[in-house]
């Protein structure tokens, strides 16, 4: 029988577990199933660890480094854009550095912890996210602390090179996206060109599934894009939800039976909103709830425009 204590132990550790194993895989489910096997592995070792959250940690790790080796050969075959699972709440905290945790986990430094190999990306998730020390990272990746200090430094070059840089005052954040929201749900060309920066981009993560493929870059064309596909959703019944996602101000768009159509992440620098990312592949939103038929979302949508345009 599994003592209490190690029952308490990694319910305690649980939510550090999940943040190093979706940091490292950029994916809900896999995260989940990473921190359920190192539960198995923990609940099954003879002996009582010396140190419960050293042996979880790296043990969640290596497992995040295997299933990540496995799951690049699907990220290079997947069609379109490939972005991460959104995430609405990060379940571990840390008030002194929430700022940093915040920013790790952005859908912008998600994606660029994509250049990494899978030994470099843990590292660097151990190291810089949540300071853990060489010996415990050389433990938890099973190489020399000389190695992880190589690793380490590979990685934040890779990572210092395109780093992505957010508005720091929160609250300025989500009163540019509550302003951006409105504008959107109002159709306000004019409203939105003010609030994006001139090189801003809107990508889409559909998976070849839904929506096109290709990226909008520059004002005109992406404000354009918004205004006229936003406001035909609220016709059918749609609503668009404000939410934090992935610690960045973010969007839920909801059809009329509260099922989930796409989620919005903004990254916003200098007072501008620079990208605009919508996930709508549904095999990525299934965790957050039940997930519309975005087809029969969609060709509603047409269908009502097609209605009000016949005389």
């Amino acid at each position: 029988m599994v003592g209490v204590s190690r029952v308490e132990d990694f319910q305690e550790l649980r939510p550090l577990l999940f943040a190093i194993a979706y940091r490292i895989l950029g994916s809900v489910s896999e995260a989940e199933d990473a921190v359920q096997e190192a539960w198995l592995r923990y609940e099954g070792s003879p002996a009582q660890p010396e140190s419960p959250k050293a042996f979880l940690s790296a043990t969640v790790t290596r497992i995040s480094i295997d299933v990540l080796r496995s799951a690049r050969v699907r990220r290079e075959a997947y069609v379109g854009p490939w972005f991460p699972e959104p995430l609405l709440t990060d379940p571990y905290q840390d008030p002194e550095r929430s700022a940093e945790l915040s920013d790790s986990l952005s859908m912008a430094a998600l994606i660029l912890l994509e250049r990494l190999s899978p030994l470099e990306r843990a590292v660097f998730v151990l190291r810089e996210v949540f300071a853990f020390g060489y010996r415990e990272i050389a433990a938890a990746v099973e190489r020399s602390e000389a190695a992880c200090r190589q690793l380490a430094v590979q990685a934040r070059r890779h990572m210092d090179a395109g780093r992505p840089r957010f508005e720091a005052d929160r609250r300025a954040r989500e009163q540019l996206a509550g302003r951006f929201f409105h504008a959107m749900r109002e159709g306000d060309v004019t409203g939105l060109q003010e609030l994006l920066a001139a090189d801003v981009q809107l990508v889409n993560d559909g998976a070849g599934k839904i929506g096109s493929t290709i990226p909008l870059f520059g004002v005109a064309k992406v404000a354009r894009a918004l205004s006229v596909a936003i406001p035909p959703f609220a016709q059918i019944g749609a609503v668009l939800e404000a939410h934090e996602v992935n610690g960045q101000p973010g969007a839920i768009i909801r059809d009329r039976d509260g099922h989930i159509f796409n989620v919005w992440t903004l990254d916003i620098l200098d007072g501008r909103i620079q990208t605009i990312r919508s996930i709508v592949n549904p095999d990525k939103l299934a965790h957050l709830g039940p997930v519309a038929d975005a087809h029969a979302v969609i060709r509603e949508k047409k269908q009502t425009r097609r209605d009000q345009q016949t005389p």
